[in-house]
């Protein structure tokens, strides 16, 4: 079944200006085109692009996701590689997950400080001055 880009979009949920970028940056093959010049995707891109959008949605960048694509296609290849790409993306999780509670506690700090009605008594400002 081939389809044009605007359904590719809509079946995977991902708009057709990121489509052709993957295809710019080698994410997914170049479509097919037609003698009109439209381009025509098959369902291995629905699938392709699931990928690519799951990929996304754990927040992997572009340079792991492309690893990934390109290790699917050795069928005996070890899975080293995918498992050391997950865990190095778990362990970033994990390390903005601290750094957004470091984040929230130091904002609580701040919302907390400050009792004054006026700006030019205001806590909050003072410590933003000086610290």
């Amino acid at each position: 079944m081939m389809m044009q880009i605007k359904q590719l979009a809509k079946v995977t949920n991902v708009n057709a200006k990121t489509i052709r970028y993957y295809e710019d940056v080698g994410l997914l093959p170049k479509a097919k085109r037609g003698d009109n010049g439209y381009r025509y995707y098959q369902q291995r891109d629905v699938s392709s692009l699931n990928f690519i959008r799951r990929c996304k949605e754990l927040r992997m960048p572009l340079s792991d996701i492309k690893r990934l694509v390109s290790l699917q296609n050795d069928d005996n290849a070890p899975c080293a590689e995918v498992d050391a790409l997950i865990n190095l993306q778990l362990e970033k999780i994990r390390v903005a997950q601290y750094e957004l509670q470091q984040l929230e506690k130091n904002l609580q700090t701040l919302a907390d400080s400050c009792s004054h009605k006026q700006i030019k008594n205001c806590e909050i400002l003072n410590h933003l001055r000086t610290n």
